[in-house]
């Protein structure tokens, strides 16, 4: 966090010098004056400016931005950082080579990475949880639509057969689109059998 100290002949005058200098505006820092100053005698003898103390509130953004940067230089990888905030949601899309380093198997890298960013983002618990999702190359959506099919696929052979399929071991997010996929099917049941990070998904006809 940047933190300067400014004067000017008011508080007022103080802070829009430091606004300028930080180049943010008044919501995003902590204001604590340190003196009110004084016009002196005839606004001229003995006049005294006044002085506060700025500081930059911190940026969600840049800290996850941040972070990653440090990471992503450790791993060697050079990427670009396409990162924005909707409604509480922090969304970060990674681009460039060795992506792949990022996902890591079936997304375990990239979830893992997911988890410490967000860490990094609400370690100040006086602020509102965002909630990050981070991806790489838009991995997370083509991976959604993989799962959907495969959802539906096994679904029409459990119809096909009668007899319930198991899915291969599956983290919570996955088994979330698995169960959302086949939500609407009135003829289908859907549920989670094991622990993690061996638990998965089992599909049968509803009884």
């Amino acid at each position: 966090m940047k933190t300067i100290e400014m004067t000017g002949k008011t508080v007022e005058e103080a802070l829009k010098h430091a606004l300028d200098e930080l180049k943010l505006t008044k919501d995003k820092v902590d204001v604590e004056v340190i003196d009110e100053g004084s016009k002196g005698l005839f606004n001229l003898i003995g006049a005294k400016p006044a002085k506060v103390k700025v500081t930059a509130k911190p940026d969600s953004l840049d800290d996850a931005k941040t972070f990653l940067i440090s990471v992503l230089n450790s791993m060697d990888i050079n990427a670009d950082i396409d990162i924005k905030e909707e409604n509480d949601i922090i969304k970060i899309n990674l681009k460039g080579p060795k992506m792949g380093l990022v996902i890591g198997y079936r997304g375990e890298t990239l979830d893992s990475l997911q988890y410490l960013v967000s860490l990094v983002v609400n370690k100040n618990h006086e602020n509102p949880y965002k909630r990050v999702v981070l991806d790489a190359e838009n991995y997370r959506h083509k991976r959604e639509e993989t799962l959907i099919r495969v959802a539906q696929k096994t679904a029409y052979k459990v119809k096909k057969s009668g007899r319930p399929y198991k899915l291969e071991p599956m983290n919570p997010y996955e088994r979330r689109i698995i169960h959302s996929a086949l939500q609407e099917y009135t003829d289908i049941n859907t549920y989670s059998e094991g622990e993690e990070p061996f638990r998965r998904i089992i599909i049968s006809l509803k009884k």
